[in-house]
This record gives C-alpha cells, structure tokens and sequence, in this order.
C-alpha cells in the first residue's frame, strides 16, 4: 500500500506534536520538524513509528529559506511524495512595540510568516505532479481581529490568513485547497505564561467555559483533509465562541 505522506512544521510539542500523532494513528507517513529541540523531536519520532509508520525528523529553521531546501531534498529522496503539508511553527511576542527591537520583529517574521511561503512554495511542485493536495497554516484568532502587546504575532497570523485565500484561487484549479483554521485559546505551552487568575479571567470570556485541546485542532486539521475537496480559500474560526 502507498502511504500518503504529511510535513508538520513546529510538530516537538503542542498542536503540531497532536497533528502529527493524529496522522500517525490514520496510517500516514509523517515528516516532523522544530528549530533546535532535537531530544523533544525525536520523542515524538519514537512516539509516531510505534504506530508502524516511517517517520522523518528534521531540526532546522524553515524561516529560512536554504534549510526548507534541505528539508525538501530529505522529503523528495526518502518519500517522493507529500500530500498534506501544515504550517505550524510559529512563535510568540508579547510587549509594547514601541519597545520591539527590528532584531525580534525579523525574527517573528521569519518563523511564522516566512516559513508559511517558503514550505508551500517548496511543496506545491509535489502536488502539482499528482494533481492533488492539501496545505493546512494554523493561525490565530489575532490574525482577525489583532490583539494589544501582540502585535507582531497578529500581523504574521493576518498576513497567513490573506496568504491562504489568495494561495487557494490560485491552486483550486490543479486541485489543491487551502485552508487556515484561527485557533483560539489552546492549552499547550504558548499559554503557561498567564498567571491562574489570567486564566480564570480568560475562560471566562470564552462561551464553551474553557480552553480548546492540542487533540481537538488535531482532529479539526483531519477532518478539513479527509474527503474534502470542495472546501477551499477559507479561514475558520476554532475559539469556542470566544472571538
């Protein structure tokens, strides 16, 4: 049987780590990477193979664009095919940007926006070749609406959001739709810097009482992939009712 295959970037721990165990159970081969975490990566390969799947564990920056290459070469040598890609890695600013430096600007601009081009330039030739794909970026709630001391992290999470529409008119015709899901409150480690009454404050505000699941953006990231083919250009809200 040909596997499908499947890159999650930013997958040693979160929503990527839940995406990428997701696609394991359902069969797939499954291509993982983070910026430097090596011990935590390989967790997770060990994690993903004992579902008897190949796995390929990459350490590198895909905000840069000669590393995505390399990636890309390992992918095209050791699987010939990707199906799904997910653009997940990304990082976190919180601070007045008065007080950003052009340094850490750069910085979040190269890992969650660049990275976004870079991986789906670097894939749309694989599905081009077999007339079919789909690419998944993970944005944020703050992409929509922006968010006060975030702003650097809302202008990448916009800027992935108008990527995705304008990128799915251009790919539906070879058959290949995207799709951007604006997660919400999710309860990974992006989040432990809220203290317990932050947090007690910020449940309330979301009408499902509570904060969403690594598994359950997991499970939304399938379902957007599995069997559907007419759902294209579209950034979807996943925050409870929050926003």
């Amino acid at each position: 049987m040909n596997r499908k295959t499947i890159l999650v970037t930013g997958s040693s721990r979160g929503i990527g780590k839940a995406i990428a165990i997701k696609y394991a159970k359902k069969g797939y081969n499954v291509i993982i990477n983070c910026v430097k975490n090596k011990e935590l990566l390989e967790n997770v390969k060990k994690e993903i193979e004992s579902y008897q799947v190949s796995c390929l564990s990459f350490v590198g920056d895909m905000g840069n664009y000669d590393t995505a290459c390399e990636l890309f070469d390992n992918i095209k040598k050791m699987y010939g095919n990707l199906d799904i890609l997910v653009n997940n890695a990304g990082i976190s600013h919180i601070g007045l940007l008065a007080d950003m430096t052009p340094d850490s600007w750069d910085s979040i601009i190269n890992n969650n926006l660049n990275s976004v081009f870079y991986c789906s330039k670097l894939a749309i030739p694989h599905m081009l070749q077999q007339k079919s794909g789909k690419i998944i970026n993970i944005s944020s709630v703050w992409g929509n609406v922006g968010s006060s001391c975030e702003v650097a992290y809302s202008t990448t999470k916009g800027g992935i959001n108008a990527f995705t529409k304008a990128l799915a008119k251009e790919l539906a015709p070879s058959n290949i739709q995207v799709n951007a899901i604006a997660c919400g409150a999710i309860d990974t480690e992006m989040n432990h810097f809220l203290t317990d009454e932050e947090l007690v404050d910020l449940v309330e505000d979301i009408p499902a009482g509570r904060l969403g699941t690594a598994e359950e953006v997991a499970d939304f990231v399938y379902a957007l992939t599995h069997k559907n083919q007419y759902l294209t250009g579209q950034v979807i809200g996943f925050d409870g009712g929050w926003i």
